[in-house]
């Protein structure tokens, strides 16, 4: 981060793909810090997470959207349309993919999308930490121009080790356009501390816990204050889930899971804040709460 900004460009660009790519992970390391939370299960992405850069001269502003998917319930209906709505009033896309040589309905559905919108694209080609040769490298190149064309760059890069940022950040800077600093010095979301913290806490669960049980659950802070004489931030949170049998499992054998998950989040949330925060957290069950239009508008996700 620079000591003083001058900011005369800025430029807006949706990180895409299919879940599990690493979108988050990518903003994340672009970012510099944790505000996307990273899970090998997917779907883990619900809304819309601006990152923000700021690098030399210009500002980058990072859409990463939720992976697509085809919804099967209110919430999913909701993050699909993010997704389209998010390559909307963008400068250009990155499309995030899997190191393997085929171009999947997921890809081919972002290309069209991205075709229809005139949008200029990056092709990322992303863990290239995990192949053995670069042979197979090109095997992937080769499947994705074979579909698309108009790629204005393809640039294979690991958002775990940092291969490949750079020319990554030279690519995007070509997108800058003049205009005005829109987030403020030290700024890297406009997601409010307390949605950030929420997030944490689900990262954790989908760390934790099986399968289809974290999908089921919503974060809700119902309490986060600093306290004046010492900066400790008092959070209090509640995690719904949406059986009872659920509500045993993420409370765990006397409370162990609970602790567990509490534990971890608290070491991100004071990484995060840069602070001492006392973490309380309940568990309460809230049946069919993905079908419930009032509920998952509580929750933030509510964009028109």
């Amino acid at each position: 981060m620079n000591e003083k900004n001058n900011i005369t460009k800025t430029a807006m660009l949706t990180v895409c793909g299919r879940p599990n790519v690493g979108k988050s992970s990518l903003t994340n390391a672009l970012v510099g810090e944790k505000i996307a939370i990273v899970s090998n299960k997917p779907q883990t992405t619900r809304n819309r997470i601006y990152g923000v850069v700021n690098r030399g001269d210009t500002q980058f502003i990072l859409l990463d959207t939720p992976g697509l998917h085809k919804a099967r319930s209110r919430l999913g209906d909701y993050m699909v349309k993010v997704v389209r709505e998010s390559l909307a009033s963008v400068e250009a896309a990155l499309l995030l993919v899997e190191p393997i040589p085929h171009v999947g309905e997921p890809e081919k559905i972002l290309l069209q999308r991205i075709r229809e919108e005139k949008l200029p694209c990056v092709l990322c080609i992303n863990k290239i930490d995990t192949v053995e040769r670069k042979d197979d490298l090109l095997a992937v190149i080769a499947a994705y121009s074979e579909v698309y064309p108009d790629f204005d760059a393809i640039i294979p890069i690991s958002a775990r080790t940092g291969d490949g940022l750079e020319e990554l950040l030279a690519q995007m800077q070509r997108y800058a356009v003049e205009g005005p600093q829109l987030f403020p010095d030290g700024m890297t979301t406009d997601q409010p501390d307390q949605q950030v913290c929420a997030e944490i806490i689900r990262e954790k669960m989908l760390l934790c816990l099986d399968k289809e049980i974290p999908h089921g659950t919503a974060v809700e802070v119902t309490r986060f204050t600093e306290r004046e004489d010492s900066g400790i931030i008092d959070l209090d949170v509640t995690i719904y889930c949406e059986k009872a049998s659920h509500k045993g499992i993420i409370i765990g054998k006397h409370g162990d899971m609970l602790k567990r998950i509490s534990t971890l989040a608290r070491q991100d949330i004071e990484k995060f804040m840069g602070t001492k925060v006392y973490l309380e957290t309940w568990v309460k069950v809230k049946e069919n709460w993905r079908d419930n239009v009032n509920f998952i508008r509580s929750q933030g996700y509510n964009e028109q």
